[in-house]
């Protein structure tokens, strides 16, 4: 695990830990885009979303339930967003499989 996640999922970088669990870790982001900004970050390395093998697609169960959970948490369950970047051209810039859960404020459209 090279990349910046896979660092701060072996504890080698800190973060503001929000939810732990055997399979997942969610921290607050540091440079957060709104009142809340929280990364899941699955504890097994994929690239991204489209590498996701279909024996492993259990990880997206357990990130739509402790979002769902989160949101509520953070009083941002009626008003959010979640999202994944995949390729650069999508603005993919950590090539590790993690979501932004944003919210706390208006977005806006998407792009």
């Amino acid at each position: 695990m090279s990349t910046i996640f896979g660092k701060i999922i072996k504890g080698d970088i800190p973060s503001s830990k929000v939810f732990e669990s055997d399979t997942l870790l969610v921290i607050k982001d540091i440079s957060p885009q709104a009142p809340v900004h929280l990364l899941l970050i699955p504890k097994k390395e994929y690239r991204s979303l489209q590498e996701v093998p279909k024996e492993d697609l259990s990880v997206m169960s357990e990130i739509i339930d402790v979002t769902q959970s989160l949101a509520e948490k953070f009083g941002v369950a009626d008003n959010y967003r979640l999202l994944t970047n995949i390729g650069t051209k999508a603005g993919q810039s950590v090539f590790y499989l993690h979501f932004h859960l944003i919210g706390g404020k208006a977005l806006g459209p998407m792009a």
